[in-house]
């Protein structure tokens, strides 16, 4: 996985990581123990995740616990991504785009990074810079 120096990271693969239940969680778990790319993420991201594994505070706190050891980089958002996600979300208002998606496409342009690791069909729709495609780096 080399040939990405850093890869974003949507809420869903996440989600597949943490919870053991989950029918990605097996593949998520391989892909991550090859992956050698920076994971990059947002708060948004991180927020999503820890209401959907808000049934176990212990899986929650070891997802923090990996941001904290900066296993994943939680990149913040500038005035700039702001305007940039409501452009997009006029954009996308017939998908409609969420505001974690969303605010991974205008991370992607800023810092130039085409490669997401996602389960969100989605991101074959979204384009960086209005027309080019992402390179989904995990598929199931």
């Amino acid at each position: 996985m080399n040939i990405y120096p850093q890869i974003l990271v949507d809420t869903g693969l996440l989600v597949a990581f943490y919870d053991a239940a989950d029918q990605y969680h097996d593949a998520v778990v391989k892909f991550f123990a090859t992956c050698t790319s920076q994971l990059i993420t947002t708060v948004g991201c991180v927020t999503e995740v820890m209401w959907l594994l808000t049934s176990n505070w212990q899986v929650q706190n070891e997802f923090l616990t990996h941001l904290a050891n900066e296993v994943y980089c939680c990149q913040q958002l500038i005035s700039e991504d702001f305007a940039r996600i409501a452009e997009l979300n006029a954009q996308y208002a017939d998908l409609p785009g969420d505001f974690s998606d969303l605010a991974l496409v205008s991370l992607s342009e800023r810092l130039n990074i085409a490669a997401i690791a996602t389960l969100d069909k989605d991101f074959d729709i979204y384009r960086r810079y209005r027309k080019q495609p992402f390179e989904r780096v995990f598929r199931p």
